[in-house]
């Protein structure tokens, strides 16, 4: 077994390490010295306003590490990774545990991650902790058009705004993901996206004033995008008869967003339970770089089924 704590400033270079080597392994990348070196899941979550770090050491060195996500009364735990070479050796379910715990201390009313669905090892791991297996989760991408929309509005980037509107901005993102699911609550990543220099907030307003739709994008090395992408970390639209309208104007801002911001393609991840969505990202030529399964703890749909338009990734 492992000794699990909080990780410190000083571990952020050996995590970001074992994070890269440990996927690249698993996924049998060929040159694991030069994987995933465009993108960062270790910098850009440590210290975060919603996000616990965890840290696992074996022997006096770091032997894994976890980040538990807080968006209100939704959590999800990941990327958790092991040094390859300590693979099989106990260290994962201490790091999974720790994550377990810091759910109970924010009172998460619904708990989830994502995994590889023909990993057998990493799904029976999880359901030794009450994760179920539910929907898969299609990572998608599609090419931005040079011809697209021309430029956003003024009031579409959350990083334009002043700072009494950007506060207007998070508590009308809170009031909308309340309808999405209850307690719901994406302030946290919106500020981190803009703080840190990962991305910023796209805003689709209604006619009426209203937010209809926002997307926490990422883009950059030092964000988790990739090369050439503008990354939905997540993205949600207000339910009701208008919702397919104000998605299909959200992957339009998106596309313009990535135009502005010298990007080539689109990415974004959405469960298939929700079919509608799933169906509108098909129609629009994104298709599936990766295919994630999700685990929920109880399980239950949250906001997973049809009808509702939103983009995400536990990653």
């Amino acid at each position: 077994m492992a000794d699990v704590r909080p990780l410190a400033e000083s571990d952020l270079s050996e995590a970001q390490r074992i994070v890269r080597r440990a996927f690249g392994t698993f996924l049998g990348a060929p040159d694991l010295d030069n994987f995933w070196t465009d993108l960062d899941y270790v910098y850009g979550r440590f210290g975060a306003e919603h996000i616990a770090s965890f840290a696992a050491d074996r022997d006096g060195e770091l032997a894994g590490v976890n980040f538990a996500t807080n968006w209100g009364s939704i959590g999800f735990f990941g990327p958790i990774c092991v040094r390859p070479d300590l693979w099989n050796s106990g260290i994962a379910q201490p790091l999974v545990e720790a994550a377990c715990r810091q759910f109970d201390r924010w009172g998460t009313k619904h708990a989830g991650l994502c995994t590889f669905p023909h990993s057998t090892k990493h799904v029976w791991l999880y359901q030794k902790f009450g994760f179920y297996p539910r929907y898969l989760t299609m990572l998608m991408a599609a090419p931005v058009s040079a011809k697209g929309a021309g430029s956003l509005p003024p009031d579409a980037r959350y990083s334009a705004l002043s700072s009494d509107a950007r506060r207007q901005a998070e508590e009308a993102s809170r009031a909308m993901a309340e309808e999405v699911f209850e307690g719901l609550d994406l302030r946290g990543e919106i500020r981190t996206a803009t703080a840190r220099n990962l991305g910023d907030t796209l805003l689709v307003w209604d006619s009426s004033g209203r937010l209809a739709a926002f997307a926490v994008c990422h883009w950059g090395p030092a964000s988790e995008a990739g090369e050439g992408c503008l990354y939905i970390k997540f993205a949600a639209v207000r339910p009701g008869p208008k919702a397919a309208d104000h998605f299909a104007a959200l992957l339009d801002a998106a596309g313009a967003l990535a135009r502005s911001v010298g990007m080539v393609n689109v990415l974004a991840g959405v469960n298939t339970s929700r079919e509608e969505a799933y169906r509108q990202m098909l129609a629009r030529a994104f298709r599936s770089r990766i295919h994630l399964i999700i685990m929920h703890r109880p399980n239950e749909p949250g906001y997973c089924r049809p009808g509702v338009f939103v983009l995400d990734d536990w990653r």
